[in-house]
């Protein structure tokens, strides 16, 4: 957001709809897997699309970096990872969102610094064609890739990393806890949502005005409010990942 003013309205947003994270979530050695929402070009590379940055983001490269950190980290310990990827065709549009991660594009792949999960054994990618992952995985005979995945390894905690905070990611999370509250998606207890490994889209108000049928995002207070939606999902918000000793 950049200005004073803007870092004011964050501060008094958070006093108004404040909440206390879960600290830091510690690594077990087994039961976990790791869950990266829409890590690609189309919304992560500067310049790759409608709806990627025009400039560096220091958001959405935290975001990236930390994403590259873990996964090494769960293919090091042969742990489980489930990559959604965005992917559009040209002749289905996903309004109210502009042309974006269109098929063939490169769009809708992954950023280069994940370029190499494509070749490993644990990662499971699932191309979505909605902004909810979970309804994405839903198959027309009732099947759902997503929970076969989480039976398969026995999954009772998924660490969810991803863009957008308070888009792609807070869907996700919320579908995923109403299948879990209705044993949809057994042996899975807890959604936890890494605050460092997530990043929104910044549209500041003063640029939104001049886009007709924009609507003004800006990012700070977007992805706190994407995290306070999330917790009150039943999601919990971890600050740190660290490793069990």
């Amino acid at each position: 957001m950049g200005t004073e003013a803007d870092a004011a309205a964050v501060d008094l947003l958070r006093s108004q709809i404040p909440f206390q994270t879960d600290g830091e979530f510690v690594l077990p050695p087994r039961g976990v897997g790791l869950v990266l929402v829409d890590l690609c070009n189309g919304f992560c590379t500067v310049g790759a699309g409608n709806l990627a940055p025009v400039a560096p983001n220091k958001q959405i490269s935290k975001m990236v970096e930390e994403a590259a950190r873990l996964s090494k980290l769960f293919c090091d310990r042969n742990l489980p990872i489930f990559a959604f990827l965005d992917t559009h065709y040209p002749d289905k549009p996903e309004p109210p969102y502009p042309p974006h991660c269109i098929i063939g594009t490169g769009e809708e792949d992954f950023v280069p610094d994940l370029e190499w999960l494509e070749k490993e054994p644990n990662v499971t990618i699932k191309r979505k064609s909605c902004i909810d992952g979970y309804i994405s995985c839903i198959e027309k005979d009732g099947s759902s890739v997503f929970a076969d995945w989480i039976g398969k390894y026995q999954i009772k905690t998924v660490l969810v990393l991803g863009i957008c905070t308070d888009i792609c990611v807070l869907d996700f999370a919320s579908s995923t806890l109403a299948a879990r509250n209705i044993d949809r998606v057994p042996p899975l207890q807890d959604v936890v949502i890494y605050s460092g490994g997530c990043a929104t889209y910044d549209l500041p108000v003063e640029i939104a005005t001049n886009i007709k049928g924009a609507l003004a995002h800006p990012q700070d207070l977007m992805h706190h409010i994407g995290l306070y939606m999330a917790k009150g999902r039943g999601a919990k918000i971890v600050d740190r990942v660290v490793i069990e000793p």
